[in-house]
């Protein structure tokens, strides 16, 4: 047995210890982590004995929700702070006429990562449908999902782009290993 054929085995053996109806939730859980995804879910399912089809539901469900929750919370913070800025910005025009403001402190910038600069390339140069599609292959869904919406982007529309980037990542890696496994590694 080479070490592939023992490292799917104990994963299975690992599995089978875990009832059937749970097993779908514990690939959801890890679909919902960030940098395991559907697509490591998926694979974790595949992997540990689940049926493809299962496994990539129950992971790419995993990975939506997280998405969900970050473009949610992402977009009450970022009204809040558009809101906030309004309000400063009417009060700077009303000390400009005779009243007074107190000043906010400067806040620090930290550089960009190499990977938050490449999504915003390619968020100017394909939009958000392609920005949604290729984020995944620099930065997490979750994290490509916050930076749209914190850019200004309509919830809605990142959340119809998420779900298709999700749902083509976490099939392709999920059928991917489903055939790896069949005619590879099991044949």
């Amino acid at each position: 047995m080479n070490p592939i054929e023992s490292l799917v085995s104990n994963l299975q053996e690992l599995a089978a210890q875990v009832p059937e109806i749970i097993q779908p939730l514990v690939v959801a859980l890890a679909g919902a982590v960030p940098f395991v995804e559907g697509e490591g879910g998926a694979i974790i399912g595949v992997i540990g004995g689940m049926h493809v089809v299962i496994a990539a539901i129950a992971a790419a469900a995993g990975n939506f929700l997280s998405v969900l929750v970050v473009v949610l919370l992402g977009s009450r913070a970022r009204h809040a702070v558009v809101e906030r800025r309004a309000v400063h910005a009417v009060a700077a025009g009303a000390a400009a006429v005779g009243g007074s403001v107190e000043t906010l402190p400067a806040v620090s910038v930290k550089p960009e990562s190499k990977g938050q600069q490449r999504f915003k390339r390619w968020l100017v140069r394909f939009g958000v449908p392609g920005a949604s599609i290729l984020g995944p292959l620099a930065i997490p869904t979750q994290f490509t999902s916050a930076m749209l919406v914190a850019a200004g982007t309509p919830r809605g529309w990142v959340l119809l782009w998420q779900a298709v980037a999700i749902i083509l990542w976490t099939t392709v890696a999920a059928v991917s290993v489903w055939a790896a496994l069949t005619f590879i590694v099991l044949a």
